[in-house]
């Protein structure tokens, strides 16, 4: 198989993901620019090994539970699921907000986990397959400042400031403008996005690293998201702290069920027991602020 046959064959798996009731044929071929004849072999391929699944009323095509199962199984081998869950949980009983876990990875964040705090009022229920803008999101921003600086600004004009995607009104669109962005974000030791990856909702976000040495790599970000009417700037203060007890607690736990698990790795890049009394004795932690080390 050729290169150019398997980034085809990744590019229909692109297109499928996330498609409720699935695609048919033909709108398949005209999103990924191929041939019917060879999206169709494709297809056949696919359905053959599992991964893709046809409806037999509509012919639609699917991606099928496969690539779930195997998502799980992978965060379940990075140690994801089980360390997380207990705090952010905690997160999202002290904020009631909805937050959520973002691991580094190469150069970018993915949203892994996620816990619901709201209880009455609006509730924000983000999808969790989004991909993460780094320059319009708090959790983006959140690792972009521990970046040198033309790093980030390198990684965020590779995207091209990631126009592909339906943003906020208030989303930086220059290098200028994402400067200014990463300076404040630095200076304040968290990162906010007001109205920037989508309108109406403002989210706060600190980054953890993979133990609690000061030069460890960081390893992901929490955040907490609403609507911008419950999430007053006069809250920020308190969700500041939230996060970053809740950051001290995931380091604590990171570190120790890796070392259980014989996970001696650390997530993202190198160049920037009983889980309750290890999360209270770090959320006593003093906070870290966000920026680059020396």
């Amino acid at each position: 198989m050729t290169v150019a046959a398997v980034a085809r064959c990744l590019d229909v798996l692109e297109c499928l993901a996330g498609v409720d009731g699935g695609r048919e044929l033909g709108d398949i071929a005209a999103r990924v620019d191929t041939p019917k004849s060879g999206v169709h072999r494709i297809l056949a391929t696919l359905v053959g090994r599992g991964w893709v699944v046809q409806d037999p009323d509509t012919l639609h095509y699917a991606l099928s539970l496969h690539f779930a199962t195997l998502a799980f199984r992978d965060l379940d081998a990075r140690v994801v699921p089980d360390v997380v869950q207990e705090v952010l949980d905690a997160l999202a009983r002290e904020t009631q907000e909805y937050c959520r876990l973002g691991v580094v990875e190469g150069e970018t964040v993915a949203w892994v986990a996620r816990a619901q705090g709201a209880t009455a009022g609006l509730r924000y229920d983000a999808d969790m397959g989004q991909e993460v803008a780094l320059h319009a999101t708090a959790t983006g921003k959140a690792w972009l400042a521990t970046l040198p600086e033309v790093e980030a600004i390198r990684i965020v004009c590779a995207h091209r400031f990631f126009s592909h995607l339906r943003l906020g009104p208030r989303a930086a669109s220059s290098v200028e403008a994402l400067q200014r962005d990463l300076a404040k974000t630095r200076a304040r030791g968290y990162a906010i996005a007001l109205e920037e990856a989508e309108p109406g909702i403002v989210a706060l976000a600190a980054t953890f690293r993979t133990d609690a040495r000061p030069d460890a790599p960081v390893a992901g970000t929490l955040s907490v998201a609403g609507p911008v009417s419950r999430i007053t700037p006069e809250r920020y203060a308190r969700i500041r702290d939230a996060l970053a007890a809740g950051a001290a607690a995931m380091e604590a736990v990171w570190s120790v069920r890796a070392r259980q698990r014989g996970h001696g790795r650390g997530y993202g890049p190198k160049h920037s027991g009983n889980g309750s009394s290890v999360t209270a004795e770090a959320a006593r932690r003093p906070a870290r602020k966000i920026g680059v080390r020396a």
